[in-house]
């Protein structure tokens, strides 16, 4: 990594002229792109690493065609010679579903979701002129093939883990038949493939659109899906409705004649079916498969955002065995697997995790039962040799950039969690009292501490339980005499 961060600095000064005063990483979600943020004396610059040099040059070629059409999405400053760096403008670190987070349902981000639904028509309809769809990573339409990938991204990677009984021919003819009548649309633009409020920054009132190297020519029912349904923002009926007709009301001005509502909305249902279910494929590939803690708990979201649609929607089609194993998919039972056993203010268990110095020896756990866990950190390359973290501690950002970065941090506590979750849950159930849970390392001021404070994050997160954390070698920790 250090190699990439050098590499930002030295095309940084090339491209703009600017130079870095601080690189931040930003965290990923889904993807294997990796980007960065760069304060320089002229502001900000975001910095994208991918390996995967068709996806950055289509990346590229979409911003640039956006750009030119007027269309909210960041300015391209230039790339490397390799093709795997390249520089965008930055709208900074509000995103859509930030702005849900922090302000409610209220009426200020219910103009952001209009402005975010208003703005993409204008992309779908206006990108979509003259853009050269050659220039897609994969398909350039997303039809039949394109759907019934979709649906079997969702059998293989989560409908198969369930282990649910079903006729695998009477399933693949129901794909097949949804498929058919999903390509029969009457609009095809262009489509994000990803529109949702992660995916949409806002800077001074203003919406901005990024990650859509994805998108092909498609029916424009699919991205409005994409925003409206998307499990985390947890939009009400009534503005999933009022959002809706909002859509299609800045849509009509776009076209030669006003949409066919009925037709459109009837078709949009089936579009938001096959979302829900690509949705739980990805969650189900990123969750099940790659184990990454943030996929796992978006599980049940997903799941109860399929249950109210199938409960409260109609595709015009009837697919008999897929309809069938939709049912069976969101019962109680099946999302209750899922969904971990939370604490409430009863929940006798109490955690205590602390970090700690080998130097000075173990913690006691002087609990009635005693036992727990204890992990070696120092198989982590130590932030406290490097001298600008010399005094620092794993509480503090660069010392966290620098492991999350440049570590193995990440992989070791995912799978610390996979081990210890297991007796958490046990415990809960059994009603236990205690479990210690301790992180060491050479001097317990770096390595462990940031185990330790994230480790008890992910614990009441995860489980809403009570989290003591102790770090037993602060009053020994190295300061600047500054």
């Amino acid at each position: 990594m250090e190699a990439v961060l050098n590499e930002i600095r030295t095309q940084l000064q090339l491209l703009t002229g600017n130079t870095a005063e601080r690189i931040e990483k930003i965290q990923q979600s889904g993807s294997d792109r990796v980007y960065f943020r760069i304060y320089h004396a002229n502001g900000t610059t975001i910095a994208t690493y991918n390996q995967h040099l068709k996806e950055n040059q289509t990346f590229l070629y979409f911003s640039r065609h956006f750009k030119k059409a007027g269309l909210p999405v960041p300015e391209i400053y230039g790339q490397n010679a390799a093709g795997d760096l390249y520089f965008q403008e930055d709208f900074g670190p509000d995103s859509l579903l930030n702005c849900l987070e922090r302000d409610g349902h209220n009426d200020y981000v219910y103009r952001l979701f209009q402005k975010s639904l208003q703005q993409l028509a204008r992309v779908q309809v206006l990108g979509d002129r003259d853009l050269d769809y050659n220039q897609c990573i994969t398909a350039k339409v997303f039809g039949k093939q394109a759907i019934i990938s979709d649906l079997l991204y969702f059998k293989y990677y989560f409908l198969d883990t369930l282990q649910i009984p079903y006729d695998k021919q009477a399933l693949l003819d129901d794909f097949d038949a949804l498929s058919n009548y999903l390509t029969h649309t009457q609009y095809k633009f262009f489509m994000f493939r990803d529109f949702q409020s992660r995916n949409i920054l806002v800077k001074n009132d203003g919406v901005y659109f990024i990650d859509y190297q994805g998108g092909m020519k498609g029916a424009p029912q699919y991205d409005v899906a994409s925003l409206l349904w998307q499990a985390k923002a947890e939009l009400s009926e009534e503005w999933k409705n009022k959002l809706l007709d909002y859509y299609m009301d800045c849509l009509d001005p776009l076209l030669e004649l006003p949409v066919d509502r009925t037709t459109f909305i009837s078709q949009y249902n089936g579009y938001v079916l096959i979302r829900l279910l690509q949705v739980l494929g990805a969650y189900g590939f990123r969750g099940l498969f790659e184990r990454k803690a943030h996929f796992l708990s978006s599980i049940p979201l997903a799941m109860r955002n399929l249950r109210f649609f199938i409960q409260n929607k109609r595709v015009g089609i009837v697919t008999p065995e897929f309809d069938r194993l939709l049912h069976l998919i969101i019962s109680d039972e099946v999302i209750s697997r899922f969904e971990p056993i939370q604490a409430t203010e009863e929940t006798p268990l109490r955690i205590e995790v602390n970090s700690f110095s080998y130097k000075k020896g173990i913690p006691t756990d002087n609990s009635d039962n005693g036992g727990g866990f204890v992990f070696d950190m120092r198989g982590i390359l130590n932030p406290g040799r490097l001298p600008e973290f010399k005094f620092l501690t794993g509480k503090d950002k660069p010392v966290i950039d620098f492991l999350e970065q440049q570590t193995k941090m990440n992989t070791f506590l995912n799978s610390v969690w996979d081990i210890i979750d297991v007796n958490v849950e046990s415990y809960l159930q059994r009603g236990f009292e205690n479990l210690q849970i301790n992180f060491g390392c050479t001097g317990g001021q770096h390595r462990s501490v940031y185990a330790a404070e994230q480790t008890a994050r992910h614990l009441r997160n995860k489980y809403k339980l009570k989290v003591s954390v102790q770090h037993r070698n602060e009053n020994n920790w190295l300061k600047s005499d500054l």
